[in-house]
């Protein structure tokens, strides 16, 4: 299956609500990316994925991306320095045991949504929306081919 195949029209609209709703209070960036297949530790191809967004170029560098490979069926959450300075120890792995417990059911968009919204509060309480925030990055879902 194509990547951008993963979700139906409807679901991403969901998926980028939910992204769009998070940013409104904080001034960090949440992104989604969706590729077909992941051959090695989806990390390491997140990390590669996020440098590819150019996602390290927020000021704060505040960014965070859910990467997803949807037929390797693997999946991971990171973030850029400044929010991994501030986050407590193991909360991206208390993100990804929530998005999992969906995942394990199929319910990728309920997934998906559960991290953005998880993401959106932890960024709000260490970077909250200033009045001269500007979006720094898209909201949309990106998609690849994967590895």
């Amino acid at each position: 299956m194509k990547a951008s195949q993963f979700l139906s029209k409807e679901q991403k609209k969901e998926v980028v609500a939910a992204i769009m709703e998070a940013e409104k209070a904080t001034s960090g960036e949440i992104r989604v990316h969706i590729e077909t297949s992941c051959n090695g530790d989806p990390k390491i191809r997140a990390l590669r994925t996020f440098h590819k967004l150019k996602m390290a170029r927020t000021a704060a560098r505040n960014g965070v991306l859910v990467y997803v490979a949807c037929d390797s069926r693997r999946f991971a959450v990171i973030g850029d320095k400044g929010i991994n300075a501030v986050v407590p120890a193991g909360f991206w792995k208390d993100v990804v045991a929530a998005m999992g417990e969906f995942f394990k059911k199929e319910e990728y968009t309920q997934g998906l949504v559960k991290g953005v919204i998880m993401i959106g509060e932890k960024l709000k309480a260490f970077f909250p929306y200033q009045s001269d925030d500007v979006n720094e990055l898209p909201d949309d879902i990106s998609y690849g081919d994967g590895e």
